[in-house]
């Protein structure tokens, strides 16, 4: 397919993914300040994780209820409501700073309602995008969204800083305000979401019985459910290791140095860009479900076990970035199996059930890493005995040494997860489903 064609196909899309772009880079870099904001107050790993579980929580319990509305009701308006939500959200944090009132627990209160507009705004964003977009792009339009997510986590943390540095945080939510209110002006006024017929009728038997639809769609594909319960099983163990201590690991073995943090995600950032761009270069694989599991082998390997082993700066930077470029390999494939085996009537449902199910463990291994972290692995390191004299051999000694030995423990477990389930026959059924669409 020609350029151009590919251009005029996406151009709605293009247009939106831009805007929004825009928007999660100004989210990120707020993201990142709150983060040193609070490790600076508390210097505990939970405290920073709790954060992330009050991201998460809500989303999760509500999806089931989301995912019909987002099946039902106009997709741009929910993005809009959810969009306004979060700006009120910053508002009330920046209000409460400029008075001197913010305390942590304000944070996890705010974190826990936008969590909450997120359950309606993340599947109505899914099918929006499926609405957008012609099957055959779907790998590159997942690309695409990867690349944009990368270039927020690399300019995030360096914006941040310097931002943070010189005009505190109180300048950090300014920018993220800006950003979003360019991102909701092209929203409102530039982007036209066709409708689509869900399927589900505006009665009260038909409402609840729809929010019961995607687990019996699930239910009735077995492949599907098995791929979406492996990585429930792969977010629980990721979330104490990788991707939920990472800031935990970095400044407790860098004396709370926010600029060694910001240099290792924006190494996690450049890494999934440079997957992101190969991504949507490289012709993609017969096999998705090979990518999706050595991506995710490779990844544990190199990121948790990698950063496990060393208390380097430049290592860190260096297995961060060759940690992530699988994970957009990953991703993009996953999201395009997604995309093929759901018609898209129904997306808003199974998506929503998808994410109650995949990301419900999300928020107990944060709160369950960060436990470990400071009431188990943290005071066991510190403790002479002859198992840590062999442990600290390997991961050091001192502050940040016991979260080294989890990220360990959890990159064997992650490899050794991907492995076996690569030998499993029924995911290979996912694929020959997405060969078949592509052909018609």
């Amino acid at each position: 397919m020609k350029k151009s064609h590919i251009f005029s196909d996406l151009r709605d899309f293009l247009i939106l993914w831009v805007s929004q772009s825009v928007s999660t880079l100004g989210t990120a870099m707020t993201n990142f300040a709150l983060i040193v904001w609070i490790y600076g107050q508390k210097g505990t790993a939970s405290s920073v994780t709790l954060l992330s579980v009050c991201s998460f929580l809500p989303s999760i319990l509500f999806c089931f209820i989301a995912g019909t509305i987002a099946d039902r009701w106009d997709k741009k308006r929910i993005m809009l409501a959810a969009d306004l939500m979060a700006a009120v959200g910053t508002v009330t944090i920046l209000a409460l700073y400029l008075t001197s009132s913010l305390r942590i627990w304000h944070l996890y209160i705010i974190n826990f309602l936008l969590s909450f507009m997120n359950a309606f705004q993340n599947p109505a964003s899914y099918v929006a995008t499926s609405l957008l977009v012609p099957k055959e792009h779907y790998i590159k339009v997942s690309g695409l969204q990867a690349l944009s997510g990368s270039i927020a986590t690399i300019l995030a943390p360096a914006m941040g800083s310097m931002v943070l540095a010189f005009g505190g945080l109180e300048a950090v939510l300014a920018v993220d305000l800006t950003t979003f209110s360019i991102a909701f002006l092209i929203l409102l006024f530039a982007i036209k979401i066709p409708k689509v017929r869900s399927g589900a009728e505006n009665t009260e038997e038909s409402f609840i019985k729809s929010c019961m639809a995607g687990i019996h769609f699930l239910r009735s594909n077995q492949a599907l459910l098995g791929i979406i319960l492996f990585f429930a099983f792969i977010n629980f163990i990721s979330k104490m290791g990788g991707y939920g201590m990472l800031p935990a690991l970095v400044l407790s073995r860098t004396g709370n140095n926010q600029i060694a943090l910001g240099m290792v995600e924006a190494a996690v950032g450049l890494g999934t860009l440079a997957g992101s761009i190969l991504v949507t270069v490289i012709k993609p694989a017969k096999s998705r479900i090979t990518v999706i599991f050595f991506s995710c082998g490779i990844s544990f390997l190199l990121g948790d076990v990698g950063q496990s082993l060393t208390r380097s700066l430049p290592f860190w930077i260096s297995a961060a970035f060759a940690s992530n470029i699988p994970m957009a390999f990953l991703n993009a494939n996953l999201t395009a199996l997604m995309r093929t085996a759901v018609p898209i009537g129904m997306q808003g449902r199974v998506f929503s059930a998808r994410d109650t199910i995949q990301y419900s463990t999300i928020p107990v291994g944060l709160f369950l890493g960060g436990v470990l972290a400071d009431k188990v692995f943290e005071p066991f390191m510190a403790a002479a005995s002859p198992l840590q004299k062999i442990l600290s051999f390997f991961f050091g000694s001192g502050k940040g040494s016991g979260i080294a030995v989890i990220f360990f423990i959890v990159g064997a477990l992650g490899f050794a997860a991907s492995c076996l389930a690569f030998r499993n026959p029924l995911y290979r059924t996912l694929d020959e489903k997405y060969n078949r669409e592509q052909k018609q």
